[in-house]
């Protein structure tokens, strides 16, 4: 099986209403680096890569065959303070305030522009969850 660099064998693939503001969203707010851009002849957004670390999440533009949809991510952060106050400035709304979870991990929440939720973690230690 070839899965390509930077993608996982379940990669996430979100479908938005104004997938270009969006990717900026996820570019400025989130620290997102864009690696790849296809568009639909009225210039909107058919498919767009979005690469966080190692992992590569994929954005197209919502239509009616495949309309916006809500998910939850876990994305791991080096500083989990800083990458909230970043992500609420670049337009997020918190909804859990960064806190030293039981389970090793500092966290805290937000709420993007497109109604999802992003899990922003900072790993503690170097221990396993179980």
């Amino acid at each position: 099986m070839h899965v390509p660099q930077g993608f996982g064998v379940v990669t996430p693939y979100i479908f938005v209403d104004d997938a270009d503001r969006y990717v900026a969203f996820l570019v400025s707010a989130l620290g997102g680096i864009e690696v790849g851009r296809s568009t639909m002849p009225d210039g909107r957004i058919a498919n767009c890569q979005v690469r966080f670390g190692s992992t590569t999440v994929m954005v197209s533009e919502a239509s009616e065959q495949f309309p916006a949809s809500k998910a939850a991510f876990y994305l791991y952060v080096e500083n989990a303070d800083a990458a909230m106050a970043r992500a609420v400035t670049g337009g997020a709304e918190a909804i859990m305030d960064v806190a030293d979870m039981p389970y090793d991990d500092r966290q805290g929440g937000v709420r993007d522009p497109a109604g999802n939720i992003w899990w922003i973690s900072q790993r503690l230690t170097d221990r396993p969850y179980f």
